[in-house]
């Protein structure tokens, strides 16, 4: 097992499964009919913004980047994080390599490069785009993305894009991909604005903020190509109904 994992964490052999992940991802974008919402999403922007996304629904993130739009993308520094960075790199988008904290702020447990790294492309005009959750609890809005809008004076703007046809996978993020030949959506939320100046409780309802705004446009897109998103939380109302 140790040779195998050396062999598939070696430099060719991830550049190489990157290629075809970046090639893959880009037959699917091609092959399927996109409607975004609102259709003048970007009009109601200005670049450069932090996309906001939910871990498992990474992999068709960049369709929503148009052409002429830089973008940075933080990267696990993780083996299996090398292959994602090449495959981002084809892709047009560069990879900022860290890791944001299992806690709440992205500045401890060794996020404080990575935080440096995104401040650098936001100034430099380059959007970044990054998962919202907590490391390895899905779903849940972490204070760091909150933190980076904060520092940076750039707003968050949660991204969902979903395909009709995909592969849902039983992990915990509940990771979906695209299939080609299908319809696909993608959806913009409201632009959330962090003052410099905010207080604690005033970061805490942001962060709530990011979280149902990430929930909602997650729910529309899902349900614009007819069908639930899969890694939805519980229905508190019906999980009330079943414990009666």
């Amino acid at each position: 097992m140790g040779l195998m994992k050396r062999i598939i964490r070696s430099r060719a052999v991830q550049e190489t499964l990157g290629f075809i992940v970046a090639g893959y991802l880009k037959f699917v974008q091609r092959t399927n009919r996109f409607v975004m919402e609102p259709a003048d999403a970007y009009d109601r922007i200005e670049m450069p913004v932090i996309a906001a996304m939910w871990h498992g629904q990474h992999f068709m993130i960049h369709f929503a980047k148009r052409p002429q739009d830089r973008a940075a993308s933080l990267v696990s520094r993780s083996g299996d994080g090398e292959f994602n960075a090449v495959a981002l790199r084809h892709l047009g988008v560069r990879a900022i390599r860290g890791s944001g904290a299992r806690g709440r702020d992205i500045r401890k447990k060794g996020g404080a490069q990575a935080m440096r790294a995104m401040l650098r492309a936001l100034s430099d005009g380059e959007m970044v785009v990054m998962t919202a959750d907590i490391p390895k609890i899905s779903r849940i809005c972490g204070q760091g993305i909150v933190t980076l809008a904060q520092l940076s004076g750039r707003p968050i703007v949660p991204v969902a894009v979903v395909t009709s046809r995909r592969i849902d996978f039983d992990s915990w993020d509940k990771a979906s991909i695209g299939l080609p030949f299908g319809r696909g959506a993608m959806v913009l939320g409201e632009p959330v604005h962090v003052p410099r100046d905010a207080d604690e409780p005033t970061l805490e309802s942001l962060r709530k903020t990011v979280e149902r705004e990430l929930d909602r446009v997650h729910e529309r897109a899902y349900a614009l190509v007819g069908s639930r998103d899969p890694g939805a939380k519980p229905d508190p109302v019906l999980m009330e109904g079943s414990q009666a």
